[in-house]
C-alpha cells in the first residue's frame, strides 16, 4: 500500500510589490533633464561673459552705453587696431616671453624633480619631498617685501627675469607634486629594459619616461600657462616700465586711460582671451586625461 505524502503549499511572507518601471522611468528621465539644466546654466554663466565681450568689442560707444545687450548695426573692427595701437600689442608680446620662459623652466625643474624622486635613489628623497610640499603652503603675497629687496639686489627688479624667476619658483612645488602622482605608477619594469638595451639615465629619462608622461606633463603646462598668463600681483609690483607690462596689468592701464573708448578696451581683453580657450580646446583631451591619471592617483 502506498504511502501518500500531503505537500503542504508555502506561504511565504507577503512580498512588496514590484515598484512600475514607469515611476522610475519617469524620475530618472526628471534626474537627467535636472542635470542637463545645471550643466546648461553652468555653460550659461561661463559662456555668456565671454561672447558679449566679444560682441561689444565690435560696437561702437553709442552702442555699448545705449543698448549693452544688444547686437551691433556694423561690426566695427576698428576697436581691435586702437586697442593693437594703444599698447595691447606690446602687452601681448611680454605677455609671451614672460609665460613661454616661466612655462619651459617650471616643466623642465619639475619634471626632473620628479624623475629623481620617483626613479632614483638619492640621500634625502623624503626630507626634499616634504620641502617640496611645503612650498605649496608659501602665499606669494606674504613674501613680497623681501622679493623686491632681494631682486634689487639682484639687479633683475623690473625686467622680464623677475617675472620669470618669481613664476618659476613659485609654480615648482605644484607642478613637481603633480608629475610625481603621476610618474610614481609608472613601472620600474620599463626602467630596467631600457638599462639592459644600453641606455643611460638620462637617456631613460628623454626617450622613455618622458614620452610616457606626456598626458600629465601637457595638464601642467597648460595649468602653467593659465598661472603665468593672468597673474597681476608680481606683474603689477615688480615691473614699471610701460614697455614690459603684461597683458593683465597692462589691459587695467588701458582700461583707466580710454576712458570714452570701451571698445577698445573689450578688443583688448578678448585678445587676451582668445589663447587661452584656443589652448584649452586644443589640449583639452589630453588635459584631462593627465588630471584624472595624475591627481586621481
Amino acid at each position: 500500500m502506498a504511502d501518500t505524502v500531503a505537500v503542504r503549499p508555502v506561504h511565504r511572507g507577503s512580498a512588496r510589490s514590484p515598484r512600475p518601471v514607469g515611476v522610475l522611468g519617469f524620475w530618472r528621465i526628471v534626474g537627467r533633464l535636472m542635470i542637463f539644466g545645471l550643466l546648461a546654466a553652468l555653460v550659461i554663466a561661463v559662456v555668456y561673459p565671454i561672447l558679449w565681450m566679444g560682441i561689444s568689442s565690435l560696437k561702437t560707444n553709442s552702442e555699448i552705453l545705449g543698448n549693452p545687450f544688444g547686437w551691433p548695426d556694423a561690426l566695427d573692427f576698428g576697436s581691435y587696431v586702437r586697442a593693437l595701437d594703444s599698447g595691447v600689442a606690446t602687452y601681448f608680446l611680454n605677455s609671451v616671453i614672460v609665460t613661454g620662459a616661466s612655462v619651459i623652466l617650471t616643466t623642465l625643474i619639475s619634471t626632473w624633480a620628479a624623475y629623481a624622486l620617483t626613479r632614483i635613489t638619492i640621500p634625502f628623497s623624503k626630507g626634499i619631498l616634504y620641502l617640496i610640499i611645503g612650498g605649496l603652503m608659501l602665499a606669494p603675497t606674504v613674501a613680497v617685501i623681501p622679493l623686491v629687496k632681494l631682486l634689487q639686489a639682484w639687479g633683475i627688479y623690473d625686467t622680464y627675469w623677475a617675472l620669470i624667476l618669481l613664476y618659476t619658483a613659485f609654480r615648482i612645488p605644484f607642478t613637481t607634486f603633480l608629475i610625481r602622482s603621476y610618474m610614481i605608477d609608472l613601472p620600474l619594469e620599463v626602467d630596467e629594459a631600457a638599462v639592459l638595451d644600453g641606455a643611460s639615465t638620462w637617456q631613460t629619462f628623454w626617450r622613455v619616461i618622458l614620452p610616457m608622461c606626456t598626458p600629465i606633463i601637457i595638464s601642467a603646462v597648460i595649468l602653467q600657462v593659465l598661472f603665468a598668463w593672468n597673474e597681476y600681483l608680481f606683474a603689477l609690483i615688480f615691473i614699471g616700465d610701460e614697455s614690459l607690462k603684461t597683458l593683465p596689468v597692462g589691459l587695467a592701464t588701458l582700461s583707466s586711460r580710454a576712458v570714452t573708448d570701451f571698445p577698445a578696451v573689450f578688443a583688448g581683453m578678448t585678445l587676451a582671451a582668445i589663447p587661452m580657450i584656443a589652448l584649452f580646446f586644443l589640449c583639452q583631451r589630453y588635459f584631462i586625461r593627465g588630471l584624472a591619471d595624475g591627481v586621481g592617483k
